[in-house]
């Protein structure tokens, strides 16, 4: 298992960000000029239109055998693996790295960075018409996952990347730390069974997380593998195209999801990497090292002298005259003893 080197990553983000592309709201209109950006060195295809007929792209690189299918925003609210996707795609155009080469050499890559820019311009998780396109797998109701399963059907990859942004209540089962990125190999049914195709999976994450082990340690989760009859990720591993979800959450201070958005970028190219240099994918043991994600955080907890007085707060994102902005609001939590807060605010009792 090669694992890359954090110090030749660290460089290479640095002096291949994207950035144009900057907080969480990043819409269609925002990456619209990036597509002609890279047209001389990806191949830019439309896939098709969204309900409300904004364009859907795809973008091609690569000659290997390796078929690896990228997808983002899948979810309009969720866009740390679209500014991720962004950054690689300026590596790809700049970058003359053994590692990038031997990427496209052995592999051929298709990334479609915004899924749903309906979802993305309104800033809802659901498309156009009120659909979560990540429960839309069965039904097919939407344009969005009718254009995703035609083409994962003719592309035909080996491995799926299935980029979301994960909510700040996410931490480590026994840790302090919040979940930074978080992990997943998809169950197939509701036994969980460890099939050939999620052991597959599991390896890969494996050395994602071998990865961000050196750079951020103790930051990364593994997202519940509860088997979801309706979703994406399930339904495609099921159907024999190995899906791995990354989850990009939070890291202490970094609300815009800027330095979340370089370990993505990390995992996502790591993973890459891994596929293409490797011919062994049996090796899954580690994947269950990873800790369980758990809900034990709020953005900010005001701590009294009495615990029966604390009380939670938690920010929600909405646009109002076209701008994000985040609000605060008050959880309705009763007992806050096993909690931790973002933002911790400790008031002294009164002294009479």
């Amino acid at each position: 298992m090669q694992i890359l080197s954090p110090e030749l990553l660290k460089n290479i983000f640095t002096t291949q960000k994207e950035t144009s592309l900057f907080g969480k709201w990043i819409t269609f209109k925002n990456i619209e000029n990036l597509f002609l950006k890279h047209q001389e060195v990806f191949e830019v295809k439309q896939l098709g239109f969204s309900e409300h007929q904004r364009p859907i792209y795809k973008l091609k690189i690569g000659s290997g055998k390796k078929r690896i299918l990228l997808w983002s925003q899948m979810h309009g609210n969720e866009s740390t693996g679209t500014k991720a996707l962004f950054d690689l795609f300026n590596c790809f155009s700049n970058c003359t790295d053994e590692e990038f080469k031997v990427i496209l050499k052995e592999c051929t890559l298709v990334f479609i960075p915004m899924l749903n820019p309906d979802g993305s311009e309104a800033f809802t998780r659901v498309n156009g018409n009120n659909i979560d396109l990540n429960r839309d797998a069965v039904d097919r109701l939407a344009k969005e996952s009718n254009l995703l399963r035609a083409f994962l059907e003719e592309f035909n990859p080996q491995f799926c990347f299935n980029l979301h942004d994960q909510r700040t209540i996410f931490g480590l089962e026994g840790s302090k730390k919040p979940a930074t990125i978080s992990f997943l190999a998809p169950s197939e049914e509701e036994t969980r069974a460890l099939t050939k195709g999620r052991i597959q999976t599991m390896n890969v994450i494996v050395a994602m997380n071998s990865l961000l082990q050196k750079i951020i340690p103790g930051f990364v989760g593994r997202y519940t593998d509860e088997f979801y009859p309706t979703a994406t990720g399930d339904n495609f591993q099921k159907l024999g195209f190995n899906t791995i979800l990354i989850e990009s959450g939070h890291f202490p201070d970094d609300y815009q999801r800027e330095i979340v958005r370089e370990h993505t970028f990390y995992a996502i190219l790591q993973g890459l990497y891994h596929v293409a240099t490797s011919t062994d994918f049996n090796v899954f043991k580690p994947y269950f090292t990873i800790p369980n994600n758990a809900k034990i955080f709020y953005d900010v907890i005001h701590r009294h002298s009495n615990p029966k007085e604390d009380v939670a707060y938690q920010y929600k994102d909405e646009i109002i005259n076209d701008q994000l902005v985040s609000k605060l609001n008050k959880v309705d939590e009763k007992d806050l003893k096993m909690k931790f807060g973002h933002n911790e605010i400790v008031f002294e009792s009164k002294k009479h």
